[in-house]
């Protein structure tokens, strides 16, 4: 990595862990502010909620082919200001037209930021550093966000509204800083054709849109794979998981809180150590074994309504269960960000990561919509649909494999070694270099 490049990484992924910290100041209380400050009800939240992932799911689709035909940079800075002036509005808004309509901008800015700022770490990566970036990337989101919630718990108060405008007021300063850091990136020279990411040789015809992505099998698996993940993890996190919890565990609140921050706990203590782990396994097994760990998950979430009656053991199970959810969120980080990359074309970049961006929104907006009414009225149906769902996620990782090329599912194993080769008569020429990739079990 060049010092062009390894500069450029780090301005966005501080600019990125500055938002996250912004970000975590309002989203345990959104809910909150909205029916209870604002005096608007839980229906008006519900929909606020829901808002910000109908308007991702209208712009994603514009959203890949605006960073690929004008670069990540102004897009990214775009979805700043928007996400800045939708957190503001949200703030000083009082009624239910003026909040919906700052709940859109705020959405739309939000889904445009992802793919962007995606994008750009693909460009200031290489196939043997991608892993480590979006690792970090993850590592500093859940840090900015843990850290912005606890924070901002200590500030908020339902009886004092101007406490809210001042977490809301951050935010938006957050989004702007990020703008501004993002426009003092000097991306590398030529990252325009991908810097090395992508299948397609240079010189080869330069594909479509939308059809070539559903025409590419490897990445129409990955995105129904994607979405299984998504529906079965961070789906369920604020609705399904926390009604199972509170309604047939009978956890209290506050240890919710605490089964929450276990799961970023984990994430945070061991993320890197985890990265050592998996970033020279074969992503698809990787990712297999993420379905496994989720599984005895939602297994063990399943034990703690069974042992309600034992507040201490159901207690115990259920923060199992979130601590595992976050061994395997640690596990995916380096993992399924980067083969989104890897298999996308040259100037394609962010058109995949959209697509893949739009799948995680549509799971997102499904999940908690058939979670939550499952995890308050059919409980035993809810944990055997989502151990299914894990089971699935193995079986299509092990699909996936067998659709990737030896570099896209095992990058680090594929070498360049030196080889002699005489170009001419023997004794003449010089030593050429050749890609030879090398397997291990």
């Amino acid at each position: 990595m060049t010092t062009t490049t390894g500069t450029a990484l780090r301005r966005i992924q501080t600019g990125n862990a500055l938002s996250a910290f912004g970000n975590g100041f309002t989203v345990p209380f959104l809910f909150i502010y909205v029916a209870q400050v604002r005096g608007l009800g839980a229906s008006t939240a519900g929909v606020v909620l829901a808002l910000f992932a109908v308007a991702a799911l209208v712009v994603l689709p514009f959203t890949g082919r605006a960073i690929d035909r004008r670069g990540p940079l102004p897009v990214a800075v775009a979805g700043t200001l928007l996400a800045s002036a939708g957190s503001l509005g949200i703030a000083l808004s009082s009624g239910v037209a003026s909040i919906f309509a700052s709940a859109v901008v705020f959405g739309a800015g939000l889904a445009v930021i992802q793919p962007a700022l995606a994008t750009m770490i693909v460009w200031c990566s290489t196939t043997a550093t991608r892993s480590r970036a979006f690792a970090t990337q993850f590592f500093l989101n859940n840090l900015g966000l843990g850290i912005g919630g606890l924070l901002g718990g200590m500030v908020v108060d339902p009886e004092r509204p101007a406490s809210f405008l001042l977490l809301f007021g951050i935010e938006s300063a957050m989004y702007v800083l990020l703008g501004v850091t993002v426009a003092t990136v000097r991306m590398p020279k030529g990252s325009h054709a991908g810097g090395g990411v992508g299948r397609v040789e240079e010189g080869a015809p330069e594909p479509g849109g939308r059809p070539s992505i559903l025409a590419d099998r490897a990445m129409v698996t990955l995105c129904v794979l994607g979405f299984v993940t998504f529906f079965a993890c961070y789906g369920q996190f604020e609705s399904g998981l926390s009604a199972y919890a509170v309604e047939v565990s009978r956890v209290s609140p506050a240890t919710l809180g605490a089964a929450l921050a276990a799961n970023t706990a984990v994430i945070v203590l061991a993320q890197f150590a985890v990265l050592r782990i998996v970033e020279r396994r074969r992503r698809s097994r990787v990712i297999a074994v993420v379905g496994l760990i989720w599984a005895v998950a939602w297994l063990a979430a399943g034990v703690s309504g069974l042992v309600a009656e034992r507040h201490a053991q159901a207690v115990a199970a259920l923060i199992a269960t979130y601590a595992l959810f976050g061994l395997g969120e640690a596990m995916l980080s380096p993992t399924v960000a980067p083969l989104v990359a890897d298999l996308a074309p040259p100037r394609m970049v962010g058109r995949y990561n959209s697509a893949f961006a739009l799948v995680k929104q549509l799971a997102l907006a499904i999940g908690p919509a058939v979670g939550g009414p499952m995890a308050a009225t059919l409980h035993v149906p809810y944990i055997v649909m989502l151990v299914l769902c894990s089971l699935g996620i193995t079986v299509l990782a092990l699909l996936l494999g067998r659709r990737l090329t030896a570099a896209q599912d095992d990058p680090l194993r594929t070498v360049v070694v030196a080889s002699s080769k005489p170009a001419g008569p023997a004794g003449a020429g010089e030593p050429s270099r050749t890609a030879v990739p090398v397997q291990t079990a």
